[in-house]
């Protein structure tokens, strides 16, 4: 049974300095109570020739501009209902705008737009408190998930992942989409997965990776495969140990995701690949060393690559720079929220630090030892040695990779995906198989998802 009575009145008034001037409608509202399981409130609402005040309890308001609430109008005129793009010209709303009526329903806050023909448009309550910006509570107010990207916690990990690292089969990959989804799920959660039974052929890798997106070309082209022959100007391309980095640090964009399957290694020793989870390096510098992880978080690091081969080592194929040429720094941050979302690392191809205040040199250099203390730390490294048939997939932005120093011929193939391909993909496979418990109105494919 659901019992219905007039909840008291509450009053919110506008911050204004013309009182006079404005018309401030106060709208009583309702609350529900369900005794089996909760109790559904509907806001109060008050608006005037500026802005829209949502009451979501006595002590917890959103105010929304009438110029913002008219641009994110959802209605089919407003917006493109297949294409999810705007259909509303931003530049024909008025400067100054008032709603005719604005009030609390079930559906969601409704507002009626002044006009020679009214306007109407409705809100989901639940999209509205998800872009609340005054203030911004998304974290105060319980709200569904962005629908679109089922963000599993990041697992950090040190050395201690070899005892259960994370896996996948090549065969359920290539059978099914259910076995993608949970492979990229690993890579998001771990920053890296093995396939495990790959075929050793280069064409059946190709495949492996194209479950994922489409492969990125790079000056190295796109499917590689290489021995240690420097034929493209990389030390990549040779048979000495490499240290923990990140590749293409030298592009605006460093590639996303990285695929290894090593093919064959004849009549040698050594090549041992390293894995280190600068998320988890991050996570420590932060908490013991404050000071080095905000150096490391503010200075650019200018970075190239400069491509030649063997036979012609003075004559460049390519050079490459990231715009900014002054670069970025090695942690990256979300500006929003202030998490820490990309490590672009590679001590090898950093440029003249020619940009540091003189007062900064030592700091830096400083810091700089501090991250690679923490890198080459025995609890911060995973050495692993691949095998035929076993391939990696790692998160370029996040999981650093080097190698040990080998004899013999090596045969390693493999390929790069974009960050946004494997981001689009993995959104993709969310909202079919593990679509979050969000209301219809911002669900995936809604007007309304919280992903547009």
């Amino acid at each position: 049974m659901t019992n219905k009575r007039p909840a008291q009145e509450l009053r919110f008034t506008l911050s204004t300095s013309a009182v006079a001037a404005r018309r401030i409608a106060t709208i009583r509202f309702y609350y529900f109570f369900d005794l089996k399981y909760h109790s559904t409130i509907l806001p109060e609402i008050n608006f005037d020739d500026r802005r829209v005040a949502v009451g979501w309890d006595a002590n917890t308001w959103s105010r929304f501009h009438n110029i913002w609430l008219r641009d994110h109008c959802r209605c089919s005129i407003c917006f493109h209902h297949i294409t999810k793009q705007r259909l509303v010209d931003t530049f024909d709303i008025p400067s100054v705008l008032q709603p005719s009526e604005a009030s609390a329903t079930e559906a969601g806050l409704e507002v009626t737009w002044h006009g020679i023909t009214p306007h109407k448009s409705i809100y989901p309550w639940s999209w509205l408190r998800q872009n609340s910006y005054d203030p911004p509570f998304r974290e105060k107010i319980a709200g569904p998930p962005t629908p679109t990207v089922e963000h599993h916690e990041k697992v950090l990990w040190g050395s201690r992942i070899q005892q259960d690292p994370p896996t996948a089969l090549y065969e359920e990959i290539m059978a099914d989409d259910a076995a993608v989804h949970k492979w990229l799920q690993k890579i998001e959660r771990f920053g890296f997965c093995f396939v495990t039974g790959v075929p050793i052929t280069p064409e059946d890798t190709e495949r492996l990776a194209l479950r994922i997106g489409r492969i990125r070309e790079t000056q190295y082209g796109g499917f590689w495969e290489y021995t240690a022959d420097l034929k493209l100007g990389d030390t990549a391309y040779s048979n000495i140990a490499l240290k923990a980095h990140t590749d293409t640090t030298y592009f605006t964009d460093p590639c996303g995701l990285q695929l290894f399957h090593l093919l064959s290694h004849k009549q040698g020793t050594g090549g041992q690949t390293l894995l280190v989870d600068g998320f988890y390096v991050a996570s420590l510098l932060s908490t013991l060393e404050p000071e080095v992880y905000s150096l490391l978080s503010s200075i650019p690091i200018p970075t190239h690559s400069a491509g030649a081969s063997a036979e012609s080592p003075t004559s460049m194929t390519y050079l490459y720079h990231p715009k900014p040429q002054v670069g970025y720094p090695i942690l990256n941050h979300d500006t929003t929220t202030n998490k820490l979302i990309q490590v672009r690392y590679n001590n090898n191809d950093r440029s003249v630090m020619r940009h540091l205040e003189p007062g900064m040199v030592e700091p830096w250099y400083k810091a700089l030892h501090a991250w690679n203390k923490a890198l080459t730390s025995p609890d911060s490294e995973y050495w692993v040695q691949l095998a035929p048939g076993t391939a990696v997939v790692i998160d370029n932005q996040r999981v650093l990779h080097g190698r040990s120093a080998f004899t013999g011929e090596r045969r390693m193939s493999g390929a790069y995906i974009g960050m946004d391909d494997f981001v689009s993909r993995l959104n993709a496979l969310n909202a079919k198989f593990s679509p979050p418990s969000a209301s219809p109105d911002t669900g995936p494919g809604s007007v309304w998802d919280l992903a547009f």
